[in-house]
């Protein structure tokens, strides 16, 4: 039986129309399409009407698939014969754990391409009106998983966070917000910096919260901004007072 292939796909942040033209092909042509909770759900309709549609979304606390089963299931579908899309939100090698299934896949003398998406940690803040670099405000910028153990442990990896990068994007991060914002005050950043929260990042339920290291934790609205979101901390969140494009009737486009 002729081997297949898989493909890892950057689904893009959450605005259907940010898939790549690659990504979309992918799509189209696959046997099976294996999908998370962070994809949007309209790709399907580009999917072939025979194909096999696989749902391994995952929450916080519930994880509809192990990520070891998620990744024996890509081997055995295309040890089959099958072309397989895995759809991924954002970019499978970041924060998407494409290496590791990647990694299996080699093991199993599978073929596989990987295909780049957008992540959500430069569009989130594109659509809430904030550029990650500026000539006058940032020259660097950091992803950062934010629900690690490793971040706790660190206290080189805060020092160079605190004094080191203008802009740091932490993914997976609300849990643990008061920690972050308190670690990086006390190695050395200035309470005043602006933090910008943005829940849904480039869908039609973008929410935003705006403050400061010393007091976003007081934000009224934190409570409203749900799983997924991207904590932005860095000065070129001051721009969002005059970049914030994103209008009512352009969410409504996107709903």
């Amino acid at each position: 039986m002729t081997k297949g292939i898989v493909y890892l796909v950057g689904a893009g942040p959450g605005d259907p129309k940010l898939i790549t033209v690659k990504g979309l092909e992918c799509i189209q042509k696959a046997d099976v399409l294996v999908y998370d909770r962070l994809a949007n759900p309209k790709l399907l309709q580009y999917a072939r009407p025979d194909a096999e549609l696989i749902y391994c979304g995952k929450l916080p606390n519930n994880h509809t698939l192990r990520q070891e089963v998620i990744n024996e299931l890509l081997a055995v579908k295309a040890l089959e014969g099958k072309i397989v899309t895995r759809l991924k939100g954002g970019d499978p090698f970041v924060f998407g754990r494409g290496g590791e299934e990647a990694e299996v896949l080699v093991q199993h003398g599978v073929a596989f391409e990987i295909v780049p998406g957008v992540t959500s940690g430069i569009a989130a803040p594109a659509y809430a009106g904030i550029p990650v670099t500026h000539r006058e405000y940032a020259s660097s910028f950091a992803i950062v998983t934010g629900h690690t153990d490793d971040l706790e442990e660190s206290e080189a990896r805060w020092q160079a966070l605190a004094t080191g990068i203008d802009t740091i994007a932490f993914y997976m991060g609300m849990s643990k917000l008061p920690f972050i914002c308190d670690q990086l005050i006390r190695y050395g950043r200035d309470p005043e910096t602006p933090v910008a929260i943005i829940a849904w990042g480039t869908t039609a339920k973008q929410q935003v919260a705006v403050g400061t290291l010393g007091n976003i934790v007081k934000h009224p609205d934190l409570e409203k901004l749900i799983h997924p979101a991207i904590i932005l901390v860095g000065e070129v969140v001051r721009l969002r007072e005059r970049l914030d494009w994103l209008t009512p009737e352009a969410l409504l486009e996107m709903m």
